[in-house]
């Protein structure tokens, strides 16, 4: 396992543990962040507009959709870690 997929999984399971829950828009990037390091970049269709929720999490995936799994991962660290302090 590389250091950076190391680090990566800490931030993941301090996600879990911050102190304060984050803002929506920080939520948005986190899952962003996360789907693009895990998975890729987003495909198959949008959520409807029903689903708020879905669309916005989709919306936020499809954003940064070319970014590189490192790169994801290395933004997501850096992101719960100043979400640490």
């Amino acid at each position: 396992m590389s250091d950076l997929q190391a680090r990566f999984e800490a931030a993941v399971a301090g996600s879990k543990t911050l102190s304060e829950r984050p803002d929506n828009d920080t939520l948005l990037d986190l899952y962003a962040l996360y789907k693009q390091a895990t998975v890729g970049d987003a495909d198959g269709k949008r959520p409807g507009f029903a689903d708020l929720i879905g669309r916005a999490k989709y919306d936020a995936w499809v954003a940064i959709k070319g970014t590189g799994r490192e790169e994801a991962m290395q933004r997501y660290v850096a992101l719960i870690d100043s979400l640490k302090g």
